[in-house]
């Protein structure tokens, strides 16, 4: 193996797991700070983005939640007009470079790095519902066949969502492979 793949597969697994463990210093503070925290993260997200937007001269309003323990910023359709859907990108390409560069503001800011996810149109929730229901196949078929079943490619964050699912379902599931072919293997019994 090169160091290069070593590395992408580190990071692929911190980027994995990171929706279900946090830090030590996460796990170490109350949850009132840490809401607080997650409320300024998202505040300072969508004051980077509004200016974006306004630069860019596109439509859009910002949502800001949060969504367990982690900050969510949705870009959505505003009175004004609908979000260009090139916000998004092939394949949500855009939508994670623009995650990226939210979390970089956010992280310049508060000095810590942040796990916000953000949503453009709704894109990153329709395809979670998708993968949820591609996740519950592949279950349902390892159950049935007792035989393993190798999903698509799928980003970190598809993945994750995919993990979960198949968890709740009963079973296990690996992710294999090397970016950008990285997918998950569904597991006939846990």
């Amino acid at each position: 193996m090169t160091q290069d793949t070593d590395q992408s597969e580190q990071v692929d697994e911190r980027v994995d797991t990171e929706g279900t463990e946090g830090t030590a210093s996460q796990a170490a503070q109350p949850a009132a700070d840490r809401s607080s925290g997650l409320d300024r993260e998202g505040e300072i997200a969508a004051d980077f983005l509004e200016t974006l937007l306004d630069i860019a001269d596109l439509d859009g309003d910002i949502d800001v939640d949060v969504d367990g323990d982690r900050a969510a910023v949705a870009i959505v359709d505003s009175e004004e007009g609908r979000v260009p859907r090139r916000l998004v990108g092939q394949d949500g390409k855009v939508l994670e470079a623009l995650q990226e560069l939210t979390r970089l503001a956010v992280q310049a800011e508060t000095g810590e790095r942040s796990r916000l996810m953000l949503d453009v149109a709704g894109h990153r929730a329709a395809r979670r519902e998708e993968l949820t229901r591609i996740a519950d196949d592949a279950a349902e078929a390892a159950k049935e066949t007792g035989e393993r079943q190798s999903l698509e490619p799928m980003s970190a964050f598809e993945r994750k969502v995919v993990h979960d699912a198949v968890l709740a379902a009963g079973l296990g599931s690996e992710s294999e492979g090397v970016e950008p072919r990285r997918y998950v293997v569904v597991l006939p019994q846990r």
